[in-house]
């Protein structure tokens, strides 16, 4: 029987022939940011990893800023991190390294053939909702400009945000929950763990740091009550509790996920 605080997912001891390369994730330093994710994926799976820029700022930042060089022209040019690296493969873009891991961590139904499509989507959605439109209240005009000369703007947004758009999406979320795609309420799909469910934890862990009084009140209306048990199933199984705990585990700052007190609308 699993265990309460093991994730059920599809295991991939068959599909591999050999020794895995190494991966190696090339993100900013110090921030969780949209690296976070992918760090999730491999703690909740157990799969060793190097968070190259974390684990060597000097030459680490060296490297990752060589792969985003406009002079980086021997390969396919990246834009920006995260930069995942397995082997003789870079490839950038969050949404695609998921859907490149997802198969390979075992957080994607084997028997489901449909299933990378729609785990996808469901990616795509969370990332919009909670880690898109969230940083964009902080910087709802211009992101090379700092927070303090759009303030107004950004209490705008973020009012919007709080009154409107979280909601909608949390609500979205609920109702997945309750689909028959969901297969029992536990998780987002299939029945099992899915990098979507991590994707969807990590946007709701930073939504709370960054307005901890309007989802508190959220929370208390019991509206999400689906979408907060799942956040809370994921906190507590067994490679992310000790992720948590864990220095690997970077604090929020000025990255996608900000605090301003004067953003917070709990009201």
């Amino acid at each position: 029987m699993t265990s309460s605080t093991t994730p059920e997912r599809t295991s991939t001891a068959a599909s591999t022939s050999g020794p895995s390369p190494p991966y190696l994730l090339h993100y900013w330093p110090t921030i969780p940011g949209r690296g976070e994710p992918i760090r999730l994926c491999f703690e909740a799976t157990s799969t060793p990893y190097t968070d190259v820029t974390n684990s060597d700022k000097k030459s680490g930042m060296k490297t990752l800023l060589s792969l985003i060089s406009s002079s980086n022209i021997s390969n396919l040019p990246h834009f920006a991190p995260p930069i995942l690296q397995h082997g003789d493969l870079y490839i950038s873009q969050l949404s695609n390294i998921l859907l490149y891991l997802g198969p390979k961590l075992g957080l994607v139904p084997k028997d489901d053939g449909n299933a990378i499509y729609h785990i996808n989507q469901l990616t795509l959605t969370a990332l919009d909702g909670f880690t898109n439109e969230a940083h964009d209240t902080h910087h709802p005009i211009a992101v090379s400009d700092y927070y303090e000369d759009q303030k107004d703007e950004a209490k705008k947004r973020a009012h919007d945000y709080v009154r409107n758009r979280l909601p909608k999406f949390l609500g979205h979320f609920e109702t997945v929950l309750q689909s028959e795609a969901s297969k029992g309420g536990k998780y987002l799909y299939g029945g099992q763990l899915t990098y979507a469910d991590l994707v969807l934890f990590q946007g709701l862990d930073g939504v709370a740091f960054a307005f901890p009084k309007a989802v508190a009140k959220l929370r208390k209306e019991g509206k999400y009550k689906g979408v907060w048990d799942l956040y809370e199933r994921i906190k507590g199984l067994e490679g992310i509790k000790g992720y948590l705990g864990s220095e690997r585990r970077l604090p929020y700052g000025n990255g996608v996920w900000r605090y301003y007190e004067e953003l917070d609308d709990g009201k």
